[in-house]
């Protein structure tokens, strides 16, 4: 129905796209930012004070890319970068005509930076147009990192470097000064190196962000291709050559009404660099218990959930390992090791190499389970390889590999990713492709690939992305997650975000003309969804408030049947749906902000009405607090029945090293409140002492019953040597 004449469709897409008009090139001068050697001891205070920040090159060409994309910066912004030896400083004065408007909300590890004003760096030290360091301050002082790969594919927000910062905040505006140990990131050894890297600034209460080079809006600051230079390092070295991070922890817990038990752990990780750029990780006797509970999730659909890793240990390197088969199937998933059925498998130890050589980035790791109850021991092994190949592009292969007793299950795949930024002169374009085979030793071997082509062109007021994805009916990735099998989906993509003036309040508009998920059997070809979705109106203020209005249209053929929840079967047969939907959101940087939505129309053999509604307080840099809500309502011939989700947090943050915070959650499908409390102290930076409190609630028969509780202390602590 929606897909005759698919071809002459995509090639009148293709034609539209020629039609692009090409921007000017987003470069400033000067685009070179020279380092300045000093042994002079600089005091980390934030206020820039020390003779070497007068004597360095100062960098102050900045632009902005939003609101008014190419115009100067409304505030003067300057940078300087000084090192020693071992360790790099740079500076900021980031100058502020009103300063008393400085909007400065957060103050934990790893904040949230979208709604503050704040610093951002991101530095490519193989200048290898693709990956890269990315560290983010605000006026408070919070620190967060990220690490970058393939230009912002890879946004890996959970590593943690070790780096420090210091800010203040004057009647001129706020200043940062940032201390990063050349031991943090990995580099080639040369007398004289060149790094890719680059600036940003944002200002909230404008809405207003700068930058240093690439200040298209089709660039986002990870666009490492499209940065600066830094130049003038000389003969630096990377102080440590090997990190001892033991930890020890003890409690004790309740796993049910009765009986409390002791819970002592040592174990720890060491890391050895095997040379500047490759790194090897040993993790003995590993422990997560200071990691924060899931969320959990009322399922109605007839697919698997997806639920995001949370273990610092294995999410360091976590893009370095990945392979993705789009549609949210991945290769390698690292939830399937030391968890199972929502038990914790120990991890007895493990080993692990990443990190790039010359052109090659490489990662190969394995981890041994210890046998609980009926889980036999079982080790766990992946290999990935990325080879780059010309300005931004790259191949790779992975292997992963299951083996317990005799039994083996083992995936190999290679994929391949083309991306420039020049088509069209500077417009961006991205081709990926992928495929992956499975081979269990207990298990069918044939009809067991998956594969995937697609094409992105993710441009300012343009968008537009095609896709064909198959999982054949015995692809089995038992170390990967697989959401659905024995399909293949054609999807395409059409989304227009024009900026009109005359219309003054709005930033832009979001219009979708185009949005299909084609579903078929991938043995027999026949149909068996459809999703497509138009967007007749959509926008995001000047204020930074966003709306869209959706249509949708589904269809899913079952050929058997499935339980929605315990009260609902739905039965075999085809179903037309028709549903609308709303989203609403208010500026997240001001001091009270919400989203609110809504999905409602038919479902299966009834309809159903899905709202969910969140909210935000900002009290000051130290309180924040957050709420959510949804509920689906539910109307079948027989019966009606209402599912509710609600989840709360308190954030409480003394200092930028010291933080607190409690969540919590309940379903009435599950009729039980979770709660978590944590406390983290940085006695240093790279220590870690954790006090963490888990509760489990039973809330059925309108009764509150305790019934599991957890206390841990757990303290980590760097040596390096």
């Amino acid at each position: 129905m929606f897909y005759g004449g698919k071809m002459r469709k995509l090639l009148f897409l293709s034609v539209l796209l020629m039609l692009v008009i090409s921007s000017a090139a987003q470069k400033s001068q000067p685009d070179t930012l020279y380092a300045f050697f000093t042994g002079e001891k600089i005091t980390l205070d934030g206020k820039l004070i020390e003779s070497c920040w007068q004597k360095a090159m100062k960098i102050s060409n900045f632009t902005q890319r939003e609101l008014y994309e190419g115009e100067p910066a409304t505030e003067k912004t300057e940078i300087a970068i000084v090192y020693g030896t071992n360790v790099m400083y740079i500076g900021f004065w980031g100058f502020d005509d009103e300063p008393d408007k400085i909007v400065a909300q957060k103050m934990n590890r790893d904040f949230s930076w979208g709604t503050d004003d704040n610093f951002e760096i991101i530095i490519s030290t193989f200048n290898d147009n693709r990956n890269g360091y990315l560290f983010v301050t605000n006026p408070n002082g919070a620190r967060a990192d990220v690490l970058i790969s393939n230009e912002g594919e890879g946004f890996n927000k959970s590593w943690n470097g070790v780096w420090d910062v210091a800010t203040t905040v004057t009647d001129e505006g706020w200043f940062a000064e940032i201390q990063i140990p050349f031991s943090t990131l990995k580099f080639k050894k040369a007398e004289d190196l060149v790094w890719g890297i680059n600036f940003e600034r944002n200002i909230r209460r404008k809405k207003e962000q700068v930058m240093w080079q690439g200040w298209s809006r089709i660039f986002e600051l990870e666009k490492i291709s499209q940065a600066g230079k830094l130049a003038g390092l000389s003969n630096i070295k990377a102080k440590n050559k090997v990190e001892l991070k033991p930890y020890v922890s003890g409690g004790v817990e309740k796993p049910d009404a009765e009986n409390w038990m002791g819970r002592y752990k040592i174990g720890g990780d060491v890391n050895v660099d095997i040379t500047t750029t490759l790194k090897l990780n040993l993790t003995i006797n590993t422990d997560f218990a200071q990691v924060e509970s899931d969320r959990a999730q009322i399922n109605l659909t007839r697919f698997s959930l997806y639920y995001p890793e949370k273990r610092q240990f294995f999410l360091e390197a976590k893009k370095m390992f990945e392979m993705d088969l789009g549609w949210g199937n991945h290769v390698f998933y690292s939830r399937r090791i030391g968890l199972q059925d929502d038990q914790v498998v120990p991890i007895i130890a493990g080993a692990r190499v990443f990190g790039k050589q010359n052109r090659t980035s490489l990662g190969a790791m394995s981890i041994q389970t210890i046998a609980k109850d009926s889980i036999e021991t079982t080790n766990y092994s992946v290999v990935r390889v990325r080879q780059d190949i010309g300005r931004q592009s790259s191949v790779g292969v992975i292997v992963t590999s299951k083996f317990l007793n005799g039994r083996h299950n083992v995936v190999y795949g290679a994929d391949f990713t083309y991306s420039t930024s020049k088509i069209f002169k500077n417009k961006n374009l991205i081709i990926n492709g992928s495929f992956a085979q499975s081979q269990t030793s207990d298990s069918v071997n044939s009809r067991n690939s998956s594969y995937r082509f697609s094409l992105s062109f993710p441009n300012d007021w343009i968008e537009y992305d095609l896709a064909v994805v198959g999982i054949q009916e015995h692809f089995n990735p038992e170390m990967g997650f697989v959401r659905r099998h024995n399909y293949r989906v054609y999807y395409t993509e059409l989304q227009f975000n024009p900026r009109p003036k005359f219309l003054p309040f709005f930033r832009n508009l979001i219009l979708k003309p185009l949005d299909i998920d084609y579903y078929v059997n991938e043995r027999t070809n026949k149909l068996e969804s459809i999703f497509y979705e138009l967007r007749p109106f959509g926008f995001v203020t000047k204020s930074g408030e966003f709306a869209e209005f959706n249509i949708q249209w589904l269809f899913d053929k079952l050929d058997e049947p499935f339980e929605l929840l315990d009260a609902v079967v739905i039965p075999v047969g085809e179903y037309w749906d028709q549903r609308w939907e709303v989203l609403l959101e208010s500026f997240p940087g001001r001091k009270l902000s919400g989203e609110f939505y809504v999905n409602w129309g038919e479902f299966y053999t009834g309809k159903r009405t899905r709202l969910s509604t969140a909210a935000n307080l900002n009290i000051n840099k130290h309180w924040n607090l957050s709420a959510e809500w949804s509920r689906n309502y539910l109307y079948f011939e027989d019966i009606d029945f209402v599912t509710d989700e609600v989840g709360g947090r308190v954030i409480y943050a003394y200092n930028p090293k010291l933080n607190t915070s409690l969540f919590g959650q309940w379903n009435n499908e599950d009729d039980e409140i979770l709660l978590n409390y944590r406390i983290n102290w940085i006695p240093k930076i790279g220590s870690d002492f954790y006090f963490v409190i888990n509760q489990v609630i039973e809330t059925k028969n309108n009764t509150l019953k305790l019934t599991q509780t957890s206390i841990l202390a757990k303290l980590i602590w760097r040596f390096a040597l």
